[in-house]
């Protein structure tokens, strides 16, 4: 995270979402802003937590077990303080059901957002600024790779509540009927396509990666780009840096899985690495961490095992830092306590506080905690005593970056991009160029946060 200081001039100047397609109002922003830390809330009701975890009718035990985190944490805050907050299910928690609400004046109070989606937040002022309700030791215990893309200088706009790396999983029951073994993992992308050859060659299932437009698309194919040296814009956010032989290259790779007949068109078994594994429909499968606990609940004694993804000549290990996290709404009815609320629940330093991260990270799910103290108390409560644990904790997270916070007109040309070469049979150097002139004309105009 940035060191404390002076709020960047002009940081957040834009008050847009959607790239521009939303205005929001700023006599409305203050207007709702007026009433931050007032009692008048509390006559309203409770506040508003939106989320996927809220108790859902389930007889799923990680479902369930997720919902009781939830609302044992929101119970805990609600016996202590007179501001009250209900959990409402929103099972779709993607941008269009936020940006639609928010554009309606209809905002959550409180929500979960991932860092693909937070720019047009932060560039909209809605968030509550998070710092002044944490303190440095708390602040200081936040990883920083992972908390940058939740920061602007010194304002602190979400907490994550997890760390969720990438790797790539495989089936060994698959490896072996492939003659293969452990020392057949491959650690290059020349051996990751030969071994995916084998693989389908002895019947097995192939290499599997997302195929489905969207930001998780994108956030999976990131680290082949990153592997290489590449990057979707300059450092200082000024300019396009899409056009570049290490994007061609990770283009390719995703192209030359499909045209040679070692990755799906179309994940298999309704996008389940669960069930795909299980019935032999796929080997190899790039997914995250949370991926082990799915195995744990619906095929604990399934065989699996998991590495890191391979590099290409010359390249870097590196991987994506996923996760989501709390945000306050601060056009809300009570945007202090929402604030609040959000810093005690994933901020707390004392013992209860990082008991309760390090409990949602591996007795909950499975994910790497975002602070160092959890992820110790985390190491103590035995949450990386197993292989696949273990491997994420020392083998891949350490080569994480945090998910890029993209505008939806970047992230639409690299997602455009990978579409077209991936699915379409497009010329990878092509996509590249066209991407980067759809960014750098995007940029001519962009006012906000540094991307």
């Amino acid at each position: 995270m940035p060191p404390h200081g002076p709020r960047p001039p002009g940081a957040i100047s834009r008050r847009r979402f959607l790239g521009g397609s939303m205005a929001l109002a700023g006599a409305a922003a203050a207007a709702s802003l007026s009433g931050c830390g007032s009692s008048s809330a509390a006559a309203e009701g409770p506040l508003q937590f939106w989320n996927f975890y809220a108790p859902p009718p389930s007889d799923d035990p990680a479902t369930v077990a997720r919902a009781q985190w939830m609302q044992a944490t929101v119970d805990q805050w609600n016996a202590e303080n007179s501001e009250q907050i209900e959990l409402v299910f929103a099972p779709v928690l993607g941008s269009e059901k936020l940006s639609t609400a928010f554009a309606a004046g209809t905002g959550p109070d409180i929500f979960l957002i991932s860092p693909g989606d937070i720019i047009r937040y932060i560039n909209g002022d809605v968030l509550v600024d998070l710092e002044p309700y944490l303190s440095q030791e708390a602040i200081d215990d936040f990883f920083p790779d992972n908390m940058a893309t939740r920061v602007v200088g010194d304002q602190v706009f979400a907490l994550p509540m997890e760390i969720e790396p990438l790797a790539l999983y495989y089936s060994r029951p698959a490896f072996e009927q492939a003659g293969l073994s452990e020392g057949d993992i491959p650690a290059t992308w020349d051996e990751l396509l030969d071994i995916a050859d084998k693989l389908v060659s002895a019947g097995q299932g192939g290499w599997v990666v997302p195929t489905t437009q969207g930001y998780y698309q994108n956030f999976v194919w990131y680290p082949w780009m990153w592997q290489g040296g590449g990057r979707v814009m300059s450092d200082d956010g000024m300019s396009a840096a899409f056009d570049s032989q290490a994007t061609i290259d990770a283009l390719t790779l995703w192209k030359s899985g499909v045209e040679l007949g070692l990755t799906p068109r179309v994940e298999p078994a309704g996008d389940d690495i669960v069930s795909s594994f299980v019935e032999g429909y796929a080997s190899m499968w790039q997914s995250g961490i949370w991926s082990i606990s799915d195995f744990q609940r619906k095929a604990p004694d399934f065989d699996l095992g998991v590495f890191p993804l391979p590099v290409p000549p010359g390249g870097e290990p590196a991987t994506s830092l996923g996760g989501w996290a709390f945000a306050a709404n601060a056009m809300g009815r009570n945007p202090d306590a929402a604030a609040r609320f959000c810093a005690w629940a994933l901020g707390s330093t004392d013992d209860a506080g990082i008991t309760r991260v390090a409990e949602w990270c591996v007795q909950t799910k499975t994910d790497i905690p975002p602070r160092q103290s959890a992820l110790d108390r985390a190491n103590e409560m035995g949450g990386f005593d197993t292989e696949l644990m273990r491997t994420f904790r020392d083998d891949i997270f350490p080569s994480g970056r945090g998910e890029p916070r993209f505008p939806p007109v970047i992230y639409k040309a690299v997602s455009d991009a990978i579409q077209s070469c991936q699915l379409a049979g497009g010329d990878a150097a092509d996509q590249a160029a066209t991407g980067a002139q759809a960014i750098d004309a995007y940029l001519q105009t962009y006012e906000g946060a540094q991307l």
